[in-house]
C-alpha cells in the first residue's frame, strides 16, 4: 500500500526492489526562446503556434491501452483512450466499479506505464523518459489525493505536508514555512502538530490534500477523494476542492462515484467498458473532443475515446 505512496511522491523503485530517492532536476525544456525565435519561415511560424496551443494544453492522451496478464489469459482495462485536458480544468470521472477509471488516473498520474499509447504534457511525452526521469516529473509536476489518506502516521500533520519537498531534496526550513501556509488554506492552522491519529478523517484529508499541493503541481489527481468520508465532511472536502482549483487555477481530476458532486464540476467524463465519454447530464453538454456515438445508457452523452 504504501509503494504507491512513495512512487507519487518521487521515490524510484528499481527492479530490485529497492528503495532510492530522485533528485530534482527540470524534466521539460523552456519554449520561449522557440517561439520568440520563430521568425521568417512559414514552417517556424507554425511551430511557434503549435507551441503556444499546447501552452494551453495540459494533458493529451493517444491512444491509450492497459492490459494486465499474458496471451493466454489478458485483461484489457483501457481501450485505446484519446482525450485531452486543459489547463485549469477541473474534470470528473465517473462509472461504475472496474470499467478503469483509476487505472486511467494512475497511467495519467505516470505510477503506471501504459501497453500502448502516449500521455503528453504540455506536448511532451512523458513515457519516453527512464523510470527514474518519469519519477521526478511526477515528484514535481502531479499531486496525488487517494481514497485513503497514506498519511505517515509517527509524523506530524505539518511534517507530513513537508515530506514531498524533502524528498525533493528542499531545505527544512522553506519546506516548514511552506507546509504551514499550505495548511493554513486548508483550514487546520491549530492542527500543524496533531499526528493523524489526533485528527478527524476530514481533516486528515484535509492534510492529505495539502501534501498533494505543497509543490504547486500542474494537476491534482484524487481517486474517490470523498469515499472513506460521511455526507457532510465529504462535501466540505469537495468544496474545499472547487475553491483551490478556482482561486489557484490548479489542474484537478477526479474520480467519485458520487454524481451530485461529480454534476458540480464543468467537465465530465464517463467510463464505460474501457473507453471515455463526455457526459453531459443535465447542463449543457461541455467542450471536448467529440468522436463517434455513445452508448444510449449515457444521457447525451459524446465519445472521447478512439
Amino acid at each position: 500500500m504504501l509503494e504507491r505512496f512513495y512512487r507519487a511522491y518521487g521515490f524510484y523503485f528499481k527492479p530490485d526492489s529497492r528503495l532510492r530517492t530522485v533528485g530534482m532536476t527540470p524534466l521539460q525544456q523552456s519554449r520561449n526562446s522557440r517561439i520568440l525565435n520563430a521568425k521568417g519561415s512559414k514552417q517556424q511560424l507554425h511551430t511557434a503556434c503549435c507551441l503556444l496551443c499546447t501552452d494551453m494544453e495540459l494533458i493529451r492522451i493517444e491512444g491509450l491501452y492497459k492490459s494486465y496478464g499474458n496471451k493466454l489469459k489478458k485483461v484489457e482495462v483501457l481501450k485505446g483512450i484519446d482525450l485531452s485536458i486543459s489547463k485549469g480544468e477541473m474534470v470528473a470521472i465517473v462509472g461504475a466499479s472496474g470499467v478503469g477509471k483509476s487505472t486511467l488516473l494512475h497511467l495519467m498520474g505516470t505510477l503506471d506505464r501504459p501497453t500502448k499509447g502516449d500521455v503528453f504534457y504540455r506536448g511532451e511525452r512523458v513515457f519516453k523518459q527512464t523510470d527514474k526521469k518519469v519519477a521526478l516529473f511526477r515528484n514535481k509536476n502531479v499531486g496525488f489525493v487517494f481514497q485513503f489518506h497514506h498519511l505517515l502516521p509517527e509524523f506530524t500533520a505539518v511534517e507530513n505536508v513537508m515530506m514531498p519537498l524533502l524528498i525533493g531534496g528542499g531545505d527544512k526550513i522553506t519546506a516548514r514555512k511552506m507546509a504551514e501556509e499550505m495548511l493554513d488554506d486548508v483550514g487546520l492552522t491549530g492542527r500543524l502538530s496533531h499526528k493523524p491519529g489526533e485528527l478527524s478523517g476530514g481533516e486528515q484529508q484535509r492534510v492529505a490534500i495539502a501534501r498533494a499541493l505543497i509543490h504547486l503541481p500542474d494537476v491534482l489527481l484524487a481517486d474517490e477523494p470523498t469515499g472513506n468520508l460521511d455526507t457532510q465532511t465529504g462535501s466540505e472536502v469537495f468544496d474545499l476542492l472547487l475553491r483551490l482549483n478556482r482561486e489557484k487555477g490548479i489542474t484537478m481530476i477526479i474520480v467519485t462515484h458520487n454524481e451530485r458532486l461529480a454534476g458540480q464540476m464543468k467537465r465530465r467524463l464517463k467510463m464505460v467498458d474501457g473507453m471515455v465519454y463526455e457526459d453531459s447530464g443535465p447542463g449543457p453538454a461541455p467542450e471536448g473532443i467529440y468522436r463517434g456515438s455513445a452508448p444510449e445508457s449515457i444521457n447525451r452523452g459524446s465519445v472521447v475515446s478512439g
